[in-house]
C-alpha cells in the first residue's frame, strides 16, 4: 500500500529556497492539483522574477520565463495562442503588486482565462528584504528600518480586495500555508481556480500568504507564528469574489 508518493508535477531538482520558506509547500500544492486534474501534459506555467524565478526548474510542465512583472501579459499570449492549454502564472508580491500591477489589473479586467498564483510574504525576498507594496504598516525592512510610515509611503496594496471591484475577475481567494488546516484549504482553492480555467470561466487569482524567515529575521517556527498574528490580521483569509457562485 502506498502511504506517500511524490507528485509527478514536480521535477527531481532540489529547491533553492531558504529554510522555512513556504514556497516549497505552494509549489507542491500547484503540482498536485495539476496532476490530479490530469492536465500536466498540456499545462504552460509562466515564471516571474523574484525568489520563484527558478520555478521553471521545479514544475514538471512547459514553462516560460517572463520579464519582471509581465507574467500575466505573457500568459495572456500563451492562452490566446493555445486556448486548449492550461496556463498559469506563479508570482511574488514584488513582481505582481509592484512592477506588474497594470498587467494584473488589466488581465483581470479583460477576463483572461488564466490562473494566477500570487505569493504574498510582505517583503522583497530575492533582492535583500526591501519594503514591498504589501509590507505592513510599521513593518521593519531594509528600506524601512524604522517601520513602514504610511504617511510617507502610503498603505499596503490589498490585491484581492482591489481586484474584487474589477468586473472581469471571476474567482479571488486569499489562503495561507502556515498550518495543516490552512494548507488543505489552500489546495482546495488552487484546484478550484484551475478547474474554473478548464471550464472556460475566466480569470482566477489565488493569493497565498507565505513566510520569509530570512528577511523577517525570524526562525522558521517564529515566522509561521508571525504570519498568523500579523499577515492574517491585515490580510484576512477568505473568498473575495466567486462570480459563478454569486450568480446562482
Amino acid at each position: 500500500m502506498v502511504v506517500f508518493e511524490k507528485t509527478k508535477g514536480l521535477t527531481e531538482n532540489e529547491l533553492h529556497y531558504c529554510p522555512g520558506c513556504t514556497h516549497g509547500i505552494i509549489h507542491r500544492l500547484v503540482a498536485e492539483v495539476l496532476e490530479e486534474l490530469g492536465v500536466l501534459g498540456k499545462t504552460v506555467g509562466v515564471a516571474s522574477v523574484g525568489c520563484s524565478v527558478f520555478s521553471y526548474n521545479y514544475f514538471n510542465c512547459d514553462m516560460i520565463q517572463a520579464a519582471h512583472g509581465r507574467a500575466p501579459a505573457v500568459a495572456t499570449g500563451a492562452k490566446r495562442a493555445y486556448p486548449d492549454n492550461v496556463v498559469f502564472t506563479y508570482q511574488g508580491d514584488g513582481d505582481l503588486a509592484a512592477i506588474g500591477t497594470a498587467e494584473t489589473v488589466h488581465s483581470a479586467a479583460r477576463g483572461e482565462n488564466i490562473t494566477v498564483i500570487f505569493v504574498n510574504n510582505a517583503i522583497y525576498g530575492m533582492t535583500g528584504g526591501q519594503m514591498a507594496p504589501t509590507t505592513l504598516p510599521n513593518q521593519v525592512t531594509q528600506t524601512s528600518p524604522y517601520g513602514r510610515d504610511v504617511t510617507v509611503v502610503g498603505y499596503p496594496v490589498k490585491v484581492c480586495e482591489m481586484l474584487s471591484q474589477v468586473d472581469g475577475a471571476t474567482y479571488l481567494e486569499r489562503v495561507a500555508v502556515n498550518n495543516v488546516k490552512n494548507i488543505m484549504k489552500a489546495k482546495k482553492a488552487i484546484k478550484k481556480a484551475f478547474q474554473n480555467q478548464i471550464e472556460g470561466k475566466g480569470f482566477s487569482l489565488i493569493e497565498v500568504l507565505s513566510t520569509c524567515p530570512t528577511n523577517w529575521g525570524l526562525s522558521p517556527k517564529e515566522a509561521l507564528k508571525w504570519l498568523d498574528e500579523n499577515l492574517e490580521t491585515y490580510y484576512p483569509l477568505g473568498v473575495y469574489k466567486d462570480k459563478y457562485k454569486e450568480e446562482k
